[in-house]
């Protein structure tokens, strides 16, 4: 009733006899684009000016562009505070993050590993997230640095923004360069979904940034630190999206001729050496979590547990170990995903269409027009190749059963590099004479920007009202809004108790997808241990094992979640 009484007063402000100026709702739009308009006519020359000084200065523009998301997403905390993690993947990314914080890469075996199995997270041969390490070395670094994983998350998206600053440079004039990156900050920066949660996606960009940044440089000197680059940005994405570092290495196979032909051995060398670290790190880790050099972690995940889901030419997996309640509900869900059906062309184009949708992610509306005006860019063969890796990432990944912007996360700058080209070919469009083009290309950029600070300024300064009202007009950002499960006022009650606390985590029969049973790499070591609820005998046993530990039952399926202390029964 609040909510609905909130959002009416919020529209009768629209309506002309309920605001000072007597406005409705067209005439703050009309108010709005004339005003944007009249902004733009106004601030033209010195914007355009500032901009061609700032980009002749590679090493500023490229540290400003690196900061500009930081700072930008630390002004809204207090609207939208750190993220609180709520699903199994930001859970054992965190667990990774932490194993890799204490300078392991695998954790050993609990001896009541029973009370602590959750979905994504492996207990045998040892107690392990099933996620490659990139994303986790990230998390490692904000919990060194700042004392919160997350601050790695926001450093990886500033680094992404910048590192796209870079790559274009290697493709387009300075200044259209730097137009890239702010295309980067408004798209992938405070509003974007990588920023906002644990699973990553900035990651796997900056692996694209390095890996086509270095290409084009190779195709003008082939010098052995590009070649350098190149193995480094093909590493990053083996430690971050493995499966997607095949199809980067399909996509780049066409150009290393080119790029190599001056000097062979050295450059391959140069590159070999760079990639290295990253293959080592990875046979690492597959054999402190896994036991075999060649196994991943997921691979086991999948042999025991019948998750992730297989690619969509095989049959679903069968779990070789018992399942309980969450785990089944996510084996299940993935199951019904893949489906039992056998793959054909058909069903491939057919998942492949129901997913173009999504590729909205990487372009706002406004470039749209943008892509049109590329298609005859295409003819250049830099171009048709840069669209081509784009769509290779999209059809190799079309055989996941399901679908993340994330996964072709390695695309990202490519995706502004068409972006770019296009708005190039709009700006050189000439009629009899007039450079209409120009007019017509500083009109998108305009609505770009106006579409990203209208949404950044209405999380910025907006209250519950505003964002009830405009929320279901925002599409395709992703911003936290602070904590709708209460998971944070549970925290803060066992904070504030003396001692050590142990949680039993009972979900209702109507529990969904929602994990509660989570710990750190050190389990005993943690101020708070979640368990599942095994039943008063079984969790008997785990009480004796931690007899210092004062214990509590939550209820996590009522709202707000029930913690109480837990039933002491004869």
């Amino acid at each position: 009733m609040g909510v609905t009484m909130n959002l009416f007063r919020l529209l009768r402000y629209l309506l002309p006899l309920q605001n000072p100026a007597g406005f409705g709702l067209s005439d703050f739009l009309l108010l709005g684009l004339a005003v944007l308009f009249a902004a733009a006519i106004l601030l033209r020359l010195p914007a355009e000016r500032a901009l061609r000084q700032l980009s002749e200065r590679p090493l500023r523009a490229g540290l400003l562009l690196a900061a500009l998301p930081v700072i930008l997403r630390l002004l809204l905390l207090h609207n939208h505070p750190v993220p609180v993690p709520s699903v199994s993947d930001d859970f054992s990314y965190l667990l990774l993050g932490d194993t890799l914080a204490h300078l392991r890469l695998a954790n050993p075996p609990h001896p009541m590993q029973r009370f602590f199995e959750t979905v994504f997270v492996l207990q045998e041969p040892s107690y392990s997230s099933i996620y490659p390490p990139g994303q986790g070395i990230i998390l490692a670094m904000g919990q060194w640095i700042f004392r919160s994983p997350w601050a790695g998350v926001v450093l990886s998206v500033g680094m992404l923004c910048g590192l796209c600053y870079w790559m274009l440079l290697a493709w387009v004039p300075p200044v259209w360069a730097f137009a890239g990156g702010l295309l980067a900050v408004m798209e992938f920066g405070p509003l974007n979904q990588w920023m906002n949660n644990y699973w990553g996606g900035a990651v796997s960009g900056i692996a694209g940034c390095l890996v086509f940044g270095a290409l084009p440089r190779l195709w003008k000197t082939a010098r052995p630190r590009d070649a350098a680059l190149l193995g480094l940005g093909l590493g990053l994405q083996v430690l971050t999206r493995p499966y997607e570092s095949v199809l980067l290495s399909l996509c780049i196979l066409p150009a290393l001729w080119p790029a190599f032909r001056r000097n062979p051995r050295r450059l391959s060398g140069a590159a070999a050496l760079a990639l290295l670290p990253a293959l080592l790190l990875t046979a690492a880790q597959n054999k402190a979590v896994t036991g075999s050099f060649t196994s991943l972690p997921y691979m086991l995940s999948r042999q025991q547990y019948g998750i992730p889901a297989t690619f969509t030419f095989q049959k679903n997996p069968v779990p070789s170990r018992p399942l309980n309640q969450e785990q089944s509900m996510d084996y299940q869900a993935q199951n019904d995903v893949h489906g039992n059906q056998p793959e054909t062309p058909a069903r491939y184009l057919t998942r492949f269409a129901g997913r173009v949708k999504f590729f909205r992610f990487f372009f706002y509306p406004p470039l749209y027009i943008a892509l049109l005006f590329l298609l005859p860019e295409l003819r250049r063969r830099r171009y048709l190749w840069a669209a081509g890796c784009v769509l290779l990432l999209a059809l190799g990944t079309n055989f996941f059963p399901y679908y993340y912007p994330h996964y072709i996360a390695a695309a990202t700058c490519l995706c502004i590099l068409l972006s770019i080209a296009g708005l190039r070919r709009l700006a050189a469009l000439r009629i009899r004479g007039f450079a209409t083009g120009q007019d017509a290309m500083r009109l998108v950029a305009l609505f770009c920007g106006a579409q990203f600070v209208f949404w950044y300024g209405v999380h910025l300064i907006g209250n519950d009202d505003l964002f009830i009202a405009t929320g279901p007009f925002e599409s395709w950002d992703y911003i936290n809004f602070g904590d709708a499960e209460s998971r944070s006022a549970v925290n803060r009650r066992l904070a504030a108790e003396p001692g050590r606390q142990l949680v039993f985590v009972r979900y209702s029969p109507q529990h969904l997808l929602r994990e509660w049973v989570h710990n750190a790499a050190d389990i005993d070591a943690s101020p708070v241990v979640w368990a599942l609820d095994l039943g008063n005998e079984e969790n008997a046993r785990l009480r004796q094992y931690y007899p210092a530990r004062k214990a509590w039952l939550i209820e996590p399926d009522v709202h707000p979640p029930r913690l109480r202390p837990y039933p002491d029964l004869p």
